[in-house]
């Protein structure tokens, strides 16, 4: 990482790159560092690093204030053009494993406790064809004169290369493979478990998640999955996050944890679930049988209530949707709750993460009972899985979503992670097949990318009613 006591100042170059798209930009990148961050029209991808902000397992202090400190210092003093008085926008890209004292193992070996990038290049752009390449690089002080100027030659032969290279495709192929769920009578014994612990008040709710490891005999290129996982899930965040080549971290959530953008807050409490139905007439009857589900709403609001709790300590004009309504995706719909407050200066968007993560919808209630009780029940590390990613600029603005309906990747091998919220009245098959369902976004994707997989052990779809969160 670099430090404020290497003398380094920050440069940053923007040029106009119409017509580039983030699929070209990111397989042009290949062996490099990549990202990509999209939410309905909107997108950003970036490649390379120009500084990284890295923490590990025990570091002392709290790792969103440490995070802070570390992006301030880079950002401190900008280099600015001749006749400009604000640099560009500063954004860091990345996230939080999903307990502070994760350890970087295993499938998590690339990703410690938190990581963000500030990349080299980056391409932010819509559907309707606009975009903005930036070029970035950290200088010392003594060779800030001309930088802007190289920088800006770097971004434009970037985008000639890319421009007169044409769409970068890759050549199909199959890799084939199979799938290893979690075994299905020892999980479904661990939503037992998490049913006596409802009862005797141990906790009210936990969201307990398994996996499925999908190991094939060629890798698939990330940034393929990403983009099938970005066309299906539009109305999801979708997100990768590759931090070494090989090593990657894809998935499409259906909400968010903390938005920030200039003192205003945004957030969604999504809970209760359901499919989606194969003919608009069923789906408006199961988004209606979801409304009218007590179950499902009562969970819902559990989700709201909590979060609405810990901003009342910080912010204010706490606005939220009279009632819920329904979120259809791909393959699932969910009870959505928007959540809108204003927040005093000062306050960054990773205090707000630092407020809210875990919610109930990834975690369970009371926050820290069931955050024991997983880590004696869940047979397995969760890494990232859970936890806030995205990105956050020097001004404190951000975005920020839960690591649901996603995988990690380390190079031919994927492990694929699911979770249910498990409350009193939960039946274990039922939460079995339900996180079947869930599998399905990147399943689909590692499909629709050449992974032909044996299907036996891909299990748990269902056309019965589901309900859960994670």
């Amino acid at each position: 990482m670099a430090r404020a006591s290497d003398r380094l100042r920050l440069a940053t170059v923007t040029i106009p790159a119409p017509d580039l798209r983030p699929e070209n930009f990111l397989r042009h990148a290949a062996g490099e560092e990549r990202g990509f961050w999209a939410h309905g029209r909107r997108w950003v991808a970036h490649r390379g690093v120009a500084a990284e902000l890295r923490g590990g397992a025990g570091a002392e202090g709290d790792r969103f204030d440490e995070v802070a400190a570390a992006a301030r210092a880079l950002a401190l003093h900008p280099i600015l053009a001749d006749g400009s008085a604000r640099a560009a926008r500063v954004r860091f890209y990345g996230g939080f494993s999903f307990r502070p004292d994760h350890e970087a193992v295993g499938v998590w070996s690339e990703f410690p406790a938190w990581l963000f990038h500030l990349p080299v290049f980056e391409l932010e752009g819509d559907d309707s064809g606009d975009a903005w390449l930036r070029a970035r690089a950290l200088v010392p002080e003594e060779g800030a004169a001309d930088v802007l100027a190289r920088l800006r030659r770097r971004a434009e032969a970037l985008r000639a290369e890319l421009t007169t290279h044409g769409e970068i495709t890759t050549a199909p192929f199959r890799a084939t493979g199979r799938a290893t769920a979690t075994d299905r009578s020892s999980w479904e014994g661990a939503v037992s478990a998490s049913l006596v612990a409802i009862r005797t008040g141990v906790v009210s709710k936990a969201v307990l998640a398994r996996t499925l490891d999908v190991d094939l005999d060629t890798a698939i290129d990330p940034v393929d999955v990403v983009s099938r996982l970005w066309e299906v899930n539009r109305g999801s965040h979708v997100f990768l996050f590759e931090p070494s080549s090989g090593s990657a971290l894809l998935g499409a959530a259906p909400e968010t944890v903390a938005t920030l953008r200039d003192g205003v807050f945004h957030a969604t409490a999504v809970a209760g679930s359901i499919r989606r139905g194969a003919s608009p007439r069923e789906q408006t009857e199961l988004a209606a049988r979801l409304l009218a589900s007590e179950k499902d709403r009562a969970e819902q609001r559990i989700a709201l209530d909590d979060m609405v709790a810990r901003l009342e300590t910080v912010a204010h004009q706490i606005r939220t949707d009279p009632q819920p309504h329904v979120l259809t995706l791909a393959g699932i719909q969910h009870l959505e709750t928007e959540i809108r407050a204003s927040v005093p200066g000062g306050v960054s968007v990773l205090d707000l993460l630092r407020l809210l993560h875990p919610t109930p919808a990834v975690c369970g209630l009371p926050r820290d009972a069931a955050m024991a009780f997983l880590a004696e029940e869940e047979p397995f590390e969760r890494g990232w899985y859970a936890g806030p990613v995205g990105w956050f600029d020097a001004e404190g603005n951000g975005v920020f979503a839960p690591a649901l309906r996603t995988g990690v990747s380390t190079g031919s091998g994927w492990r694929l992670f699911a979770g249910a919220g498990i409350v009193e009245g939960s039946v274990p098959a039922l939460e079995w097949e339900e996180t079947g369902i869930k599998f399905e976004p990147m399943l689909g994707a590692l499909r629709d990318s050449g992974a032909v997989l044996d299907q036996d052990a891909e299990a748990g779809r269902t056309e019965s009613s589901i309900s859960g969160e994670a």
